[in-house]
């Protein structure tokens, strides 16, 4: 899976992969062969984190 370079558009992505298909952050990564801190890096830019609780960057 290409990734957008945007931070917003990623966010946007990423939060719809996990509401719809995957149950935390780390199974969309598996799934799909990302690294997990590269996004979560990408994210903070925009002062976005993720909440596992919630299981979307909030």
């Amino acid at each position: 899976m290409t990734l957008p370079k945007d931070p917003v558009m990623l966010l946007s992505l990423i939060n719809t992969k996990l509401r719809d298909f995957n149950s935390s952050l780390e199974d969309f990564c598996k799934e799909n062969d990302l690294n997990e801190d590269e996004i979560k890096e990408k994210l903070e830019i925009i002062d976005y984190h993720y909440d596992e609780f919630k299981n979307k960057f909030v």
